[in-house]
This record gives structure tokens, sequence and C-alpha cells, in this order.
């Protein structure tokens, strides 16, 4: 990031190319629409570059990026909420999207799913789960579970105390639990994945 601020192209592009997909992935899961969460990382290295003759050493610079982001994601929730617009439905792009909250949920749960699950359904459930969670336990559990930061990292990243992200992420764990429990326990679907492969089949027959 020095380089970048010195007005280091190429630096610049290689901040681009190592954190975008990263980006995009949070992003995603944020606000659930794959074209929003890449204009959302589009939106951070701008600022980011705007930002560049400000930048000091000091912190990791992934913490500086990612409270940028966290930043940007609220602003956009906001917005969409204001127009009614959210789209919760998260397009699985890759294992990315939902292999970390998998793993989440087998330890929140401490139980694995009775059946096999495809994929379409296992995004769905997912999302279900992130949806349960407010914008703050999202952000705070994706920088876990996602970049693998610590408490610490977190917290300057989300301009919170460290207690103040144990109690996030352990109340996201909790949440995560109680919307998913039944169907992990009994295999009954939350109510909104249900109408929402439901809605896919009806879509899909129309088309047949």
């Amino acid at each position: 990031m020095l380089q970048v601020r010195d007005d280091n192209a190429a630096a610049f592009e290689e901040l681009v190319s190592r954190y975008q997909a990263r980006l995009v992935s949070i992003f995603e899961n944020m606000v659930g629409r794959r074209s929003m969460a890449e204009d959302l990382a589009q939106e951070v290295f701008l600022r980011i570059y705007r930002a560049r003759k400000r930048y000091t050493a000091g912190s990791r610079f992934s913490t500086w990026l990612y409270r940028i982001a966290h930043n940007v994601a609220s602003n956009a929730r906001r917005s969409l909420a204001r127009r009614k617009e959210v789209n919760l439905v998260a397009q699985s792009h890759g294992e990315l999207s939902a292999q970390p909250l998998t793993h989440m949920v087998k330890e929140a749960s401490g139980l694995m799913p009775t059946r096999q699950i495809d994929q379409i359904e296992r995004a769905e459930i997912v999302r279900a789960a992130m949806g349960s969670l407010n914008d703050r336990q999202r952000m705070a559990l994706l920088l876990s579970k996602f970049e693998g930061m610590s408490y610490e990292e977190i917290a300057q990243s989300m301009e919170l105390s460290v207690s103040a992200i144990k109690s996030l992420l352990s109340r996201a764990r909790v949440n995560l639990k109680d919307i998913l429990a039944p169907y992990i326990q009994e295999g009954i679907l939350p109510e909104s994945v249900g109408e929402t492969l439901n809605s896919t089949e009806d879509e899909e027959g129309g088309e047949s």
C-alpha cells in the first residue's frame, strides 16, 4: 500500500487482484446480489485509491481495507432497506460462498444433516442462516470465517471493542443454531428456504 500511496499503478493493480474476489464474496453474502457485490468491491477500491495519500503504515492493510468495506456494505444495506428492494436470494458462485458457513453450522450445532443436500438447497440454507443475522453480526462472522481475522483485527476493522466483537460472534452462532436446528435435527427446512425452493421448482415446471 505504501507503493500505491506513491502512485505505483502496478502495486494498485496487485492489490485489486489480491482482494477483489474476497471482497465480492463478502459483499454477496451481505447484500445477496452478485452484480451489486461486484459494484461495491469496485467502490472500495475507488475509496482506497482516493485516500492513498492519507495512508500511514500502522495496522495491517487488510484491517484498513475491511473497515472501508464494512462502511460501504452498511451504506448499501441502508439504501436497499430505504427502497425496500432487498433481495435476499444469494446465488452460490463456488465453494467460497457456502463452505466456511457450512463448517460453522456444524460447529454451532454439534450435529450433521441427516441427509445429503444439493448445491441449490445448501446455498438457500446458508442464505437463510445469513439472513437471520443483523449487519454487524454478519460482517463479524464473514471476517472471522472467510478472512480468518482475529478478534483484535475484526474490532479494528469494524471500529468496535474486542469484547463487542466476541459478543457479536457469540450471538451470531446462537442465531445460526436457532434457525438451522429444525433442519439439522429433523430435516425441516427453514420456511424461507422452502418458499424459495418451491418458487424455483414452479418456474422450472412452467418452462418445460
